[in-house]
């Protein structure tokens, strides 16, 4: 194996072990197109030759912003590194504002975008960024410089020495990029990552993931702007997998079907709505069908692995497989049979039962700061837990504060937050990095996170609440979308409800009740409130009396990125969703002085 110790070293690496045909594939206009391992490089190296050409230094920042995961993305982030420069990804959802912001806190020079939105967006701000050269686009966009002049610039050899020496120069301990975190309030942190920040994780991660060497097939489309979708992309080059890029995520269902991939990464919001999906297909079928289908659906919840259930609890489960989550597994491509879950928590019983489908769902854990993973499941040498975030990886240390906050000291620990040292002395601390989340380790060594420091609160009765805990739970309901926890210093918890309409709709028409045809009228109507409540007060018996969900309101809008209730890994921005519903909130807490 090449020694990897920057991050430009890994499509080298692919090309000396695999050298594949397919290594990056995007769809453009219908079809898709391959990129080999050769080609990959030989457009890199292009890019970086017309970089110097454009006189980029050492150090100097280099922006991209693309709506979807796709071939540039990879071939620009190669070409900036190996010049010594930095890459930085920015979401392309945030405001104008924020864009200002950061391209301004970076002081990119150039800055690379993938579509018209993206690039009007650019536009309106250019004038207010001094530093900013020029924009160049992915697509072809008219009045707009193209990337591939870049290409046509770089088709000179003759300075191929230059990048030579530029890459010989980088040290595994330079800062590789900047990635400004979507905070949910204030302005973005900018995370400072090296190469060895992200190539130790990257290292440290693989032998977690059971890949077939040189013969696997990845669908990635999760924001590549995000640490966590980028570092997984590194371990497919590691692996010689090859990346299909999804369109969007409206189209992975299709897009799986088309690719057939073997691996995919996934966040709970997208794996619970794929659960939904099926159920729903479950519950339209009739007579025995229907009855073999939640037969299965009843199986699977019960999974434990290692078969930990016995041997009459695998015999049913076969059974279930073979008739049943076979046609699961053919509905998602055929081939697919690990999904890597980040961002948040999984509900377990989402884990057991796509674990009894093969569709195999390894949880774990990590934050941008940690570049990002710190723990996560491995189904080989007892390595799965369900509940958990795995255990630790190697060459990582994590230990539990006094107040149950999670600490992580090793070499995928953030450089700090860039131009800001007050910060990141906040948060690095004798070594350690203060992650903001709660979790416990327990025995056999598997990590379990149980909230975010920052997002637990108490009743004004002193009791402790843990919003994520009753959020997960309350999703099991397929009447519930979406819904946040509230109740800081109130007397008891109560949540804000974004009800799934669509499965309501499906609900009222069965049971022949009138609830209108507008989300406001839906989310008023009197049966869906008291259908709701019976979901409620049924998950609650899960609870403590002190954490039942007391009160509720429905809210009538879908919460969304664009709108602004969700990152973009479909977290909640609580105080946003908060701020929105300040009415409701009030609802729910007549007495209540709003803050």
């Amino acid at each position: 194996m090449n020694t990897i110790t920057r991050l430009f070293d890994f499509p080298y690496h692919q090309l000396a072990t695999y050298n594949i045909e397919d290594a990056l594939v995007t769809k453009y206009n219908g079809n898709w197109i391959k990129t080999s391992s050769s080609e990959y490089i030989s457009k890199a190296n292009a890019i970086s030759r017309a970089l110097l050409r454009l006189g980029i230094q050492k150090n100097d920042k280099i922006a991209v912003i693309s709506s979807a995961n796709r071939t540039e993305w990879h071939i620009m982030d190669v070409g900036i590194l190996q010049t010594g420069a930095q890459n930085v990804p920015i979401y392309p959802t945030i405001s104008e504002t924020d864009y200002q912001y950061i391209l301004n806190h970076s002081e990119s020079k150039y800055c690379f975008v993938s579509d018209v939105d993206v690039l009007q967006k650019v536009k309106s701000i250019q004038k207010n960024v001094p530093s900013l050269k020029e924009v160049y686009s992915f697509n072809d966009i008219e009045n707009c410089n193209n990337w591939t002049e870049l290409l046509q610039l770089g088709k000179d050899e003759s300075n191929q020495a230059e990048v030579e020496n530029r890459k010989s120069q980088v040290l595994p301990t330079d800062l590789a990029t900047i990635i400004y975190t979507s905070g949910t309030t204030g302005q973005p942190k900018g995370v400072m990552l090296s190469h060895n920040n992200i190539v130790s994780n990257v290292l440290d991660s693989a032998n977690r993931i059971p890949f077939v060497a040189g013969k696997s097939r990845a669908l990635s489309f999760l924001p590549i702007c995000h640490i966590y979708e980028r570092m997984v992309t590194y371990i497919y080059q590691f692996y010689g997998c090859s990346i299909y890029f999804g369109e969007s995520i409206e189209k992975i269902s299709e897009n799986i079907k088309e690719v057939k991939p073997n691996v995919m990464t996934g966040v709970p919001r997208l794996i619970e709505k794929v659960y939904d999906k099926i159920i729903a297909k479950g519950t339209d079928l009739t007579g025995i069908k229907k009855k073999l289908f939640f037969w299965a659906v009843e199986i699977g919840l019960q999974f434990e692995p290692y078969q930990k259930n016995g041997s009459w609890y695998e015999m049913k489960l076969k059974i279930a497989r073979k008739l049943i989550f076979s046609k699961w597994k053919e509905g998602l491509g055929g081939n697919l049979n690990l999904i890597v879950n980040g961002s948040a928590a999984l509900q377990p019983r989402l884990a057991r039962i796509f674990a009894a489908a093969e569709l195999l769902v390894v949880e774990g854990y990590g934050l941008t700061e940690t570049s990002p993973v710190i723990s996560v499941n491995d189904m080989r040498n007892h390595g799965f837990k369900i509940g958990t975030a795995g255990r630790i990886i190697d060459h990582v240390e994590v230990k539990i504060a006094s107040d149950g906050e999670i600490l992580c000291k090793g070499s995928n620990v953030m450089m700090g937050y860039y131009k800001d040292q007050k910060l990141t002395d906040e948060v690095l601390i004798d070594g350690y990095f203060h992650t903001g989340d709660i979790g416990e380790i327990d025995p056999d060594g598997f990590l379990k996170i149980t909230d975010r420091k920052k997002e637990m609160f108490k009743t004004s009765g002193g009791k402790y609440i843990a919003p994520q805990l009753l959020e997960n739970a309350m999703k099991q309901s397929r009447f519930i979308e979406q819904i946040m926890v509230v109740g800081d210093g109130e007397k008891m918890p109560g949540a804000f409800i974004q009800p799934n309409f669509e499965f309501i709709k499906e609900w009222s028409k069965i049971h022949k009740i009138s609830i209108g045809t507008s989300n406001q009228e839906i989310a008023t109507n009197e049966a869906v409130i008291r259908r709701i409540a019976e979901e409620v007060e049924t998950l609650n018996e899960k609870f403590g009396n002190w954490e039942k969900i007391k009160r509720f309101e429905l809210t009538p809008t879908i919460w969304s990125i664009d709108g602004g209730e969700l990152t973009p890994t479909l977290k909640l921005k609580r105080k946003v969703i908060k701020e929105k519903y300040k009415q409701l909130y009030l609802k729910i807490y007549p007495t209540a002085t709003y803050n």
